[in-house]
């Protein structure tokens, strides 16, 4: 079942959905000298909804020791934040306008389901 797809338009009223692009972390590349670049396919317009993090979000966030701003970002689409286990960095989210305008880190993916995700995002710039 698609709750997602059931609440947000319902959710839209009051926090319309917006488009960003988001750059899917493949791993990384290492240069002549040794230092390692990140890698991404990049995915334009995808539709996605900016929320404050909840205070449940909050607490399980709180052990990663995370500083800066943070929100949560629901997208349409599975995202990931960083996996050791398969040599990747955190997925980049950027939103062009607005007020949450600029390139937000996958810090954490809070939910996963299959036609949508909840992830916990920090400002990067």
């Amino acid at each position: 079942m698609d709750l997602h797809g059931i609440a947000g338009p319902y959710v839209a009223a009051v926090n319309p959905f917006i488009l960003g692009t988001v750059q899917v972390s493949t791993g990384s590349t290492t240069q002549a000298d040794g230092s390692r670049v990140p890698t991404y396919n990049v995915f334009t317009q995808i539709s996605m909804q900016v929320q404050a993090l909840t205070y449940r979000d909050l607490q399980q966030l709180s052990g990663l020791n995370l500083n800066g701003t943070r929100r949560a970002i629901y997208i349409r689409g599975q995202i990931d934040s960083t996996s050791r286990t398969y040599l990747r960095g955190g997925d980049l989210i950027t939103i062009e306008s607005g007020p949450n305008a600029g390139t937000w880190l996958v810090a954490q993916v809070l939910e996963q389901w299959p036609d949508w995700s909840k992830a916990a995002v920090t400002l990067q710039n």
